[in-house]
């Protein structure tokens, strides 16, 4: 996009008649691997600041101030990021040696901004409708943001801490307007758990009154596998049954408990004879393989859990079955990510990703099941830019240079580019991706504050080693260090 715009790509090549380039959003929470190229960052929620950025901007133009003096003005406000401002040194492992700001105004810490009270903020009543069929062609109504559930491996369920919802009045208001005002004929209610809305049955009465008054589908991501989701999806989907998606994540008990996930074999089974004695007799599951502390009987349970869901449909007397019976399971590879438990966890490699992938599918038996793994080359890549320090941002440059400029659709993909740019950058994947991190390296985003403390992040780590689980933030405070906020679940009693 730099390239496209004729802005320098470089941050530090750019002249007064260049534009500020600000990045934003849940990858800039490790912000180092492009802060060669940024001038500065957001952390947070952008209804927090942005409106008070852009009238200083305004101000700052207005009064003939130069660009270099607004890029410092930003230095004052909280959550803003400038990484020239910032010195980093290495030891002659490779490892940080020292982060330190180097101006008077460069805060050591950089603290997320959130929007705590959710029925305030601002919400667009009118939402782009492109001309072109999009990806997401519907409405999208965020209901609340954050997760109570505490999966390790998530980082969105940690950044986004605390748990702030909506009320279902705000929410049905918004829901009308946006069907009003951009014509879909279906709305989907983004969260990161859906199922954990504190109203959800209230609420999806009154939404599916005002989308059956207006023939407008409901679409519903990230439930968990229970009674009331079958129930709800009942009520969703009417006649037409389309597949259910669950995600139990892991194939063993032991495993799901590493990852605090909180969901047991029988919840599983169950919700899915749920699914079944309902109708339905597609079901998809998605799995993560290479998890930390894997073992191959909990890779083999992956295939051994499709095995038995397929079972529990013959369970279901045969004038009730609709159809025959179809479960696709699908695997991602784990990545360890900045903010999380296992962000000290080396991944696996690729070959050991190829290697598990085999296991799987010679561990099935059955015909009715379908079996698909996620590309493992592109979560190495992703393994290093997610733990990567600034000196990543050449290898990026030099695989943009070689040609890697549309890698998110699979066709045009280059492992051998990636590798080839990460040696010329001197990057080795090993190091960033594979490696083993203790508790008192510094990491690359140890400058940034999300409220959930390191302390509480080794605690989880050390629980997952053990099998241990952690409740809940509605069944029980974990102190993870989002209180700080005021408001959310955290206060919610």
């Amino acid at each position: 996009m730099l390239d496209l715009g004729q802005v320098p790509i470089y941050s530090k090549d750019r002249t007064e008649k260049d534009p500020i380039v600000i990045a934003g959003g849940p990858c800039a929470y490790n912000p180092e691997p492009l802060a060669p190229f940024i001038d500065c960052f957001y952390i947070g929620e952008g209804e927090v600041q942005y409106d008070l950025i852009f009238d200083l901007y305004k101000e700052h133009k207005k009064n003939g101030g130069s660009r270099e003096d607004f890029i410092e003005k930003m230095l004052e406000i909280e959550g803003i990021y400038v990484p020239k401002f910032y010195d980093v040194t290495y030891k002659e492992d490779g490892r940080i040696e020292a982060f330190t700001p180097n101006h008077p105004k460069a805060k050591a810490k950089i603290k997320k901004q959130i929007v705590v009270d959710m029925e305030e903020s601002f919400y667009p009543d009118k939402q782009i409708v492109p001309w072109s069929k999009a990806v997401h062609d519907r409405v999208f109504l965020e209901m609340f943001r954050g997760c109570l559930r505490g999966c390790r491996f998530c980082q969105a369920g940690m950044i986004y801490r605390p748990v702030r919802e909506k009320s279902k009045e705000n929410l049905i208001d918004s829901a009308k307007e946006l069907i009003d005002s951009t014509g879909y004929d279906e709305i989907s209610l983004s969260s990161l758990s859906t199922s954990d809305y504190s109203h959800l049955p209230e609420f999806m009465d009154m939404l599916l009154d005002t989308c059956q008054n207006e023939r407008v589908n409901i679409a519903l991501p990230s439930l968990r596998i229970d009674k009331m989701t079958v129930d709800l999806m009942n009520k969703v989907q009417g006649v037409r049954k389309s597949s259910l998606t669950f995600a139990p994540e892991a194939g063993s008990q032991r495993m799901r408990d590493v990852i605090n996930k909180n969901l047991s074999e029988e919840e599983i089974l169950n919700g899915s004879k749920l699914a079944f004695d309902a109708g339905w007799n597609r079901v998809k599951l998605y799995f993560m393989i290479g998890l930390p502390s894997e073992e191959e009987e909990d890779i083999r349970g992956i295939a051994k859990l499709g095995e038995q869901i397929v079972d529990t449909f013959y369970t279901i007397p045969k004038g009730r079955r609709k159809g025959a019976v179809q479960v696709a399971i699908s695997t991602a590879c784990f990545v360890p990510k900045p903010f999380t438990p296992f962000q000290w966890t080396g991944q696996n490699t690729h070959e050991e990703f190829i290697e598990k992938s085999r296991l799987i599918k010679n561990s099935i038996t059955r015909r009715q099941i379908k079996f698909n793994h996620h590309d493992s080359q592109t979560s190495v890549i992703e393994a290093v830019i997610a733990r990567g320090d600034r000196r990543v941002a050449d290898g990026i440059y030099q695989a943009y240079k070689g040609g890697s400029t549309f890698d998110s659709w699979t066709e045009y993909f280059s492992f051998d580019n990636w590798l080839q740019a990460f040696e010329k950058a001197d990057i080795d994947i090993d190091f960033y991706a594979h490696r083993d991190r203790s508790y008192d390296e510094i990491l690359p985003w140890d400058h940034i504050d999300i409220g959930v403390s390191k302390e509480f992040l080794i605690k989880e780590n050390e629980k997952a080693l053990k099998g241990q689980t952690t409740p809940h933030c509605r069944e029980k405070c974990s102190n993870c260090g989002a209180t700080e906020f005021n408001g959310g679940v955290c206060y919610e009693n």
